[in-house]
């Protein structure tokens, strides 16, 4: 088992995205940095990190094991300071995400924290506006629906969207089963599209992995929340491509029908992003390791 030594370095690692700047929170030199992670993961059996000559970035293991021991360490680390150290979940973290998955995953996961005296700050948005953001140190860790590539975040995997095509179950009886799967583009093509925005992106992302075409369907509705875009399903206004978390309900209760049933659903990752290098903050890291336990209990989305 992994000594207590081992894990505070893997996860100072883990938390800056640099072996330098983790040799400097923990006072040590680099060198002493790279043993120790050298021994930790010829004692896991495996990589934790990718190097580049950018940092380097964790692998799915390294998260995982982030996951599972990042509390505890901190709560050990806690206990051996001095007792004039701040509580670690004094303070405040803003976040960043798409209002969706805030409003229906990641704020309820973090009231626990928020009733120990954690304050969350939520900003609401598009995922580059977000990013730009947390770049410019106004956020301190955003819920990204795209993967960031700028050379001043770090990103690791968070959970996996499942996306499905719903529609209103009268418009679905238009659909000729047969046609839906000889020539699916075309059995579709006279229903309403409600979309996201005015490009599509989800419509036609799915289209396009799916059927290998853009839509050329009639657009009734945009609207910029997929909740009110299941809404507008539901009452008829037209078909459109949702995240399974959001349309679960609604399935449920018969309000909308999937439409079509790929042979492997259509994914799209979401990420937890941080600024490399940041300043050490014990009630983001504390955020953070909570929230990827919690989306492990949520299986996918």
């Amino acid at each position: 088992m992994p000594n207590l030594d081992l894990l505070l370095t893997f996860l100072e690692i883990y938390r800056t995205g640099s072996l330098s700047a983790a040799a400097q929170r923990l006072g040590v030199t680099q060198p002493a940095v790279t043993g120790q992670l050298a021994r930790l993961e010829q004692q896991i059996g495996e990589p934790l990190f990718v190097r580049s000559p950018k940092g380097v970035a964790p692998t799915q293991r390294a998260a995982a094991l982030a996951s599972r021991v990042g509390l505890h360490v901190d709560e050990l680390r806690g206990a051996l300071d001095s007792t004039d150290a701040p509580p670690a979940l004094r303070g405040t973290v803003r976040v960043g995400g798409a209002a969706e998955v805030m409003s229906l995953r990641v704020l309820p996961a973090l009231s626990p924290l928020t009733r120990r005296g954690l304050c969350v700050h939520a900003t609401l948005g598009l995922a580059d506006d977000l990013l730009s953001l947390l770049v410019s140190g106004r956020l301190d860790l955003v819920v990204s629906s795209v993967r960031p590539t700028r050379e001043a975040l770090l990103a690791v995997p968070l959970i996996d969207e499942v996306f499905v095509l719903v529609a209103p179950p009268a418009v679905a009886h238009t659909v000729d089963p047969e046609r839906l799967k000889a020539d699916p583009v075309e059995a579709l093509a006279h229903i309403p599209m409600i979309g996201y925005a005015e490009e599509l992106p989800i419509v036609r992302r799915y289209w396009r992995t799916e059927f290998g075409r853009r839509p050329p369907n009639p657009v009734a509705m945009i609207v910029s929340d997929l909740r009110a875009v299941l809404a507008a399903v539901a009452a008829g206004a037209g078909i459109s491509v949702l995240p399974r978390y959001i349309a679960d309900p609604a399935l449920a209760a018969g309000d909308v029908v999937q439409l079509h049933q790929p042979e492997i659903a259509p994914l799209n990752t979401l990420y937890l992003a941080t600024r490399r290098g940041a300043p050490a903050n014990p009630a983001l890291t504390v955020l953070r390791d909570h929230l990827q336990r919690a989306a492990g209990e949520w299986n996918d989305l």
